[in-house]
């Protein structure tokens, strides 16, 4: 069983047509978003369940959706559903939510016995002015498992997954020397981990590339550590479980990042099918 393109392509148009834009500053609309995913999670088989929190006398929520919860051996994938300022938000990160939705139906219909719980979590706040503060969603929950730390396998943030193109130097590379490992051409997705957690990072990557006709590479050189921090995994590393992220490469490649013209037109679903594929082949097999 594989990805489906129009049921993302929906939970995509869905996301990016809520008004005002879900940012921290729009309340309702992060209501909307959320009251969404947890209706998709509804429809599954799964334990579904908000984890909230206040900011600034504000309540915020994370959405979660969990298998096997009698499991103690736990792995968490997670994407972000707020926006930044008044953006659409398709790449960043409706691609993402669509993804882990998609993930979660299949493994609802396809039941593996993968012997550990799965949670797949949607989180609030993951954009400024709240990145790299305590009050991220993902910091809320990465914090709330620090208690059953030895259970964690592990963590797979998917962050903008839906942007391709096929033209020669569609792709920057941050470093001169890593351009004779990277196309120019952005058509590939990178795996981002720690140094120190690079066998996590590579057997992630591994098993991407089993079911995903779009190359996956492993990134984990320190170097360009600000760049493969930029999202939720940040905040499991920070707590000191194993995390990679799963991106598009982000601003490197997608110049409509946090910018009005981030829209679901260009978006290519079906390189997206593909990567969310594999990302399932992952999530069931680490």
């Amino acid at each position: 069983m594989t990805a489906d393109a129009e049921r993302m392509y929906r939970d995509v148009e869905f996301l990016t047509s809520v008004y005002p834009p879900r940012n921290h500053k729009n309340h309702e609309s992060l209501e909307e978003a959320a009251s969404y995913i947890e209706a998709e999670f509804r429809k599954l088989d799964c334990v579904v369940e908000n984890q909230y929190w206040e900011v600034n006398g504000y309540r915020y929520r994370n959405v979660i959706a969990s298998f096997n919860p009698e499991s103690k051996k736990r792995l968490i994938v997670g994407a972000h559903y707020d926006v930044f300022g008044d953006t659409p938000g398709a790449d960043d990160n409706a691609s993402a939510v669509a993804g882990l939705l998609e993930c979660a139906r299949l493994f609802d219909a396809q039941r593996p016995d993968i012997g550990y719980r799965l949670d797949f979590v949607t989180y609030c706040l993951e954009e400024p002015p709240f990145f790299r503060t305590p009050d991220m969603g993902s910091a809320v929950h990465a914090r709330s498992l620090l208690p059953v730390r030895q259970d964690i396998i592990g963590m797979i943030c998917l962050e903008m997954i839906g942007y391709y193109s096929d033209k020669p130097g569609s792709q920057d590379i941050p470093l001169k020397d890593m351009r004779r490992v990277f196309p120019d051409t952005g058509n590939f997705i990178i795996v981002a981990g720690r140094s120190h957690q690079k066998a996590f990072a590579e057997r992630i990557t591994a098993l991407i590339r089993e079911k995903c006709s779009v190359t996956a590479y492993t990134v984990t050189d320190p170097r360009v550590n600000e760049l493969l921090e930029l999202s939720d995994h940040l905040n499991y590393w920070n707590c000191g479980f194993n995390a990679v992220m799963v991106n598009d490469t982000s601003m490197l490649r997608n110049k409509n990042y946090h910018e009005v013209e981030d829209m679901i037109e260009k978006l290519d679903f079906e390189k997206m099918a593909e990567v969310v594929t594999g990302c399932y082949n992952a999530i069931t097999n680490i």
